[in-house]
């Protein structure tokens, strides 16, 4: 049997290599370092983001108060000051230059060991992180349940007059108030059950959260309508509880357009009930449609005959 010999001085080699290796994996261990920050940054007026690390030491060999954390942005090197918020978290405010929506950086950390009285230097880093300003974001629903037509504020960032609120895939009435408030109201959908509710736009669709639609009741004083052409005549609407704030909206759809004409109807905030006058067009017979209501539809029959 053959055996290859291994030569004093390869033995000393090896051995370096193996202890050498050793201490590089020793050094990796001794610290870890745990990026805080999200990759998404809500945008803000003043372009400052707050960058979080926290540094975990795994040894006791360290010597206190030789942690150096720093961050690494476009080859500069920023040190990271102490967070008030608990130990071993490092903060860093960085004030992103105008014009763009991109932070690319990584952390440094400088510290000492030592071993029986011998301080020796190390130093652990991350791979690059790339975080991304959003220009676009949804912050919260104001409420997360309500009845059909309830009037409902959604608060965020970035809105424009195209966007749309989605129910699922159900379009929803939306309102621009302003590039930081949306409002919908609540479509006639099944009741007693949760729908998750989305922002559509030219962009693309974003997660606004979970709601609620709750079921409610509702008459309406007369039940049916009689008229002539040209004649008016009043409708009461009558809901169990107070309209929430912004007001409740009673979606009326109609058969027979030509021959009822009415205004928008909504019940004001605070209120139980609202009237309306609804004016009569040409001749004919059908009805208003009400969703959302009673067993998920209320009817009201019209009848317009002529003079």
């Amino acid at each position: 049997m053959h055996t290859n010999r291994i030569s004093p001085a390869r033995k000393i080699l090896l051995g370096l290599g193996a202890s050498l290796g050793l201490l590089l994996l020793s050094g990796c261990e001794s610290v870890v370092l745990t990026n805080l920050t999200p990759a998404s940054l809500p945008e803000n007026p003043s372009q400052i983001y707050t960058i979080t690390m926290r540094v975990t030491p795994k040894i006791d060999t360290i010597v206190p108060g030789s942690i150096k954390p720093e961050i690494v942005i476009d080859g500069r090197n920023f040190a990271m000051n102490q967070s008030s918020l608990a130990e071993g978290l490092y903060e860093f405010d960085y004030q992103l230059p105008a014009g763009r929506d991109e932070i690319a950086y990584y952390f440094l950390v400088n510290y000492q060991t030592t071993t029986n009285g011998v301080h020796s230097p190390h130093e652990v880093y991350t791979a690059t992180t790339h975080g991304q300003v959003v220009h676009r974001y949804v912050l919260a629903l104001e409420v997360n349940r309500g009845p059909v037509g309830a009037r409902v504020s959604v608060l965020g960032r970035g809105f424009t007059p195209q966007d749309i609120i989605y129910f699922e895939n159900t379009p929803t009435r939306t309102v621009f108030e302003s590039p930081n408030a949306l409002s919908f109201f609540v479509p006639a959908l099944e009741a007693s059950r949760n729908y998750q509710v989305k922002l559509g736009s030219t962009s693309g669709n974003s997660p606004v959260g979970s709601f609620r639609i709750d079921a409610s009741s509702l008459t309406v004083t007369p039940s049916s309508l009689t008229l002539r052409t040209g004649e008016k005549q009043t409708l009461t609407f009558n809901v169990p509880n107070a309209a929430p704030p912004g007001g409740l909206l009673l979606d009326i759809t109609t058969d027979v357009p030509e021959s009822i004409i009415m205004p928008e109807v909504i019940v004001p905030a605070g209120q139980s009930s609202v009237t309306i006058t609804v004016e009569s067009g040409k001749p004919g017979s059908g009805s208003l449609f009400l969703k959302g209501y009673g067993a998920g539809e209320l009817t009201i029959p019209v009848t317009v005959t002529a003079k």
